[in-house]
C-alpha cells in the first residue's frame, strides 16, 4: 500500500531521516518503534505531507505522493491521528467529528460513519455536545481516532496513541486499533510502548537516529535480544 524509498528529511541543518525506506502492506498493522528523537513522528509527518523530503520518494497505491500538499494526501486516503490528540478544544465532540469528514460530500454515508463511530465509542455519543477540551485524555484519544475514521482512511497513521494514558485505557485503545484494522483499515503505528505495539502489529521497524536499524515480523522482533534489551527491559517504555 505504501512504499517509502530512501528519503532524507532535514529540519534546517539537522538530518532527521537518513536514507529511510519502509513498506506498509495492505491490511496490516505496521509499527515503527524507537526512542524519543529517533525520527518516528518525522516519518509520519513526511507521509502526511507536512514535511517534504530532500531526496527519495513516497509511493501510495502505485501513485507518487512525494511533495503533495497535506489536503491532497488526506483526499487520497491517508489520515493521521497526531501525537497529543490535537482535538479542537473549543468545539464540541460532534463538530470535531464532522470536521473529520470535511473533504467528503456523501452526506448519507457520513451519517452512517458517524453512527459507526458512536457505536465503537459510546462515550463520545454521550458527550456529543460537550466541548472537546473538557474530555479526559482517553476520551480525547477516542475522539481523535473517531475524527480520523470520519475521513474513511485507507491508511491510518497513529502517532503515540498511548501517550499519557492510564494502563487500563492503553489496553482499551490498542484493542480498538486492532478492531479498526480487522474491519479493513491498514495502520502505520508509531509508539514508544514497544511491548504493546509489537503485540498487535504484523510487521515492525526499529528506528534509531533517523535510520532503520532492524525490521521483521513483529512477533520475531519481540523475541530479539537487541529489542528486548533496548525497548522491552525492566523499564516502562
Amino acid at each position: 500500500m505504501l512504499k517509502i524509498n530512501n528519503i532524507d528529511v532535514f529540519y534546517g541543518a539537522i538530518h532527521a531521516l537518513k536514507d529511510l525506506s519502509l513498506t506498509v502492506e495492505a491490511g496490516q498493522i505496521v509499527t515503527l518503534i524507537g526512542a524519543n528523537g529517533a525520527g518516528k513522528s518525522t516519518t509520519l509527518k513526511t507521509i502526511s505531507g507536512l514535511l517534504k523530503p530532500k531526496s527519495g520518494n513516497l509511493i501510495f497505491q502505485e501513485q507518487n505522493i512525494t511533495g503533495k500538499a497535506a489536503q491532497q494526501i488526506v483526499a487520497l486516503g491517508i489520515v493521521q491521528v497526531p501525537e497529543g490528540r490535537r482535538v479542537f478544544p473549543s468545539m464540541s465532540v460532534m463538530e470535531n467529528l464532522e470536521l473529520g469528514a470535511y473533504l467528503r460530500k456523501d452526506r448519507v454515508a457520513i451519517r452512517d460513519d458517524l453512527d459507526r463511530v458512536f457505536t465503537r465509542f459510546p462515550r463520545l455519543q454521550e458527550r456529543r455536545s460537550q466541548m472537546a477540551g473538557t474530555l479526559s485524555g482517553g476520551e480525547q484519544q477516542m475522539l481523535a481516532i473517531g475524527r480520523a475514521l470520519m475521513a474513511r482512511p485507507r491508511l491510518m497513521l497513529l502517532d503515540e496513541p498511548s501517550m499519557g494514558l492510564a494502563p487500563l485505557l492503553v489496553r482499551e485503545i490498542f484493542e480498538i486499533i486492532k478492531e479498526i484494522n480487522q474491519t479493513g483499515t491498514t495502520i502505520l503505528l508509531v509508539e514508544q510502548n514497544a511491548h504493546m505495539a509489537l503485540s498487535i502489529a504484523h510487521y515492525a521497524y526499529v528506528l534509531e537516529t533517523g535510520k532503520i536499524v532492524l525490521e521483521g515480523p513483529a512477533a520475531e522482533l519481540a523475541q530479539s535480544d537487541k529489542v528486548k534489551e533496548a525497548y522491552l527491559g525492566g523499564r516502562t517504555n
